[in-house]
Formats: C-alpha cells, sequence, structure tokens
C-alpha cells in the first residue's frame, strides 16, 4: 500500500533516487527536499511490511488537470517481482483523472523495455518532441517524450501539460520557455 512519505523518509527515497536516475534527471539533495513544501508536490513509499524499509517511490505533481509522476523507482533489490506494476496501479486508483510522465526517446533497447512497461500499465506514448529543463543549475536538458493515461493527448492538451510543467515543476522563465519551444520543433 502507498504511503505518504514523511521528512525522515526521505534519505531511503532519496538513495533509491540517486541509484535509479542519471545525475541530469534529479536535483541535488537539498533541492529535492525542499519541494516536500511545496503543496501540489507528494511523495508516496511503498515499504515492505516486516521491516518498514522503502521499497519504492512515486513523487507526484498533483495539479487540477493532471497527476505528473516527477520519479518513480523501485528499490534495486526489490526489482522483478511486480511491484513496480502494484505501485503504478496504486497510483491510478488514488489519481484517476489524467497522469503523465517523462521518458527517454526509444533508440535503446532499455528506453524501449521502459516504455512497454508503462504501455502494459495504461500509459500511452505521446510523439510529441519535448525537451526535459535542467532539473537544476549544472544539470542538462534532455530530450524525452510523454507518456499518459487514456490513450494518445490532443496536440493543444500537450501544449497545457508542457507549459504547466514547464512553469511549475522546472520554474522555467518566461524569457526561456521560446527557446525550449524552438529546440523541440527541431
Amino acid at each position: 500500500m502507498l504511503k505518504r512519505c514523511t521528512g525522515g523518509d526521505f534519505d531511503q527515497v532519496y538513495r533509491i533516487m540517486e541509484q535509479s536516475f542519471p545525475l541530469d534527471e534529479y536535483r541535488p539533495y537539498a533541492q529535492q527536499k525542499k519541494l516536500l513544501q511545496e503543496p501540489e508536490y507528494t511523495i508516496y513509499v511503498r515499504r515492505e511490511p516486516e521491516t518498514a524499509r522503502i521499497q519504492g517511490f512515486l513523487s507526484v505533481w498533483e495539479f487540477p488537470a493532471c497527476g505528473y509522476i516527477e520519479h518513480f523507482a523501485v528499490d534495486p533489490g526489490c526489482r522483478g517481482g511486480g511491484l513496480g506494476a502494484a505501485m503504478l496501479q496504486q497510483l491510478q486508483a488514488r489519481l484517476p483523472g489524467l497522469l503523465c510522465l517523462e521518458v527517454e526517446l526509444p533508440d535503446c533497447d532499455l528506453a524501449r523495455r521502459r516504455i512497454g512497461f508503462y504501455r502494459r500499465n495504461g500509459f500511452f506514448l505521446n510523439d510529441y518532441p519535448y525537451i526535459q529543463p535542467p532539473i537544476a543549475a549544472g544539470r542538462r536538458a534532455i530530450p524525452l517524450r510523454l507518456m499518459t493515461t487514456g490513450g494518445r493527448i490532443p496536440e493543444d492538451t500537450y501544449l497545457q501539460l508542457r507549459s504547466l510543467l514547464y512553469r511549475r515543476v522546472y520554474q522555467v522563465a518566461p524569457e526561456a520557455l521560446a527557446r525550449y519551444e524552438a529546440n523541440e520543433s527541431e
């Protein structure tokens, strides 16, 4: 069962994040922890019943228009047993509206397997060009794609989601938006 992360759980969550994501895809420790103060941001954790050790987590921005899964990872020692699928199903039951997340471009086997996992769990790969702005100072922008529940989204919905993510999650300054939008269309 998914439970809200407490401040005391954060170190375990961050350790899993460091093991699961490239450096350009997560914030430095203090910046990531500070997000817990944001009203729309929640980290849900799944614990091992016997030890209360965190097995996996989903960090989610809960906006009126959609739920955005910023990070989702299962502890490397707990992978391969269906835990990740169960966690996604529990999140979808908790947030029954539109959910979206970012994935790598499907240009390598690992990325294609990850996309396949999300497809099996109710997500659709939208083919609109998308750039994840740098998540923190010193991090790089990354070309990605958005996956959403409920099928392919129309372009106007995609543009609204992109604008929401750029403003609230990545805090892209208005004058920089045009640069990212131009890069996406190339």
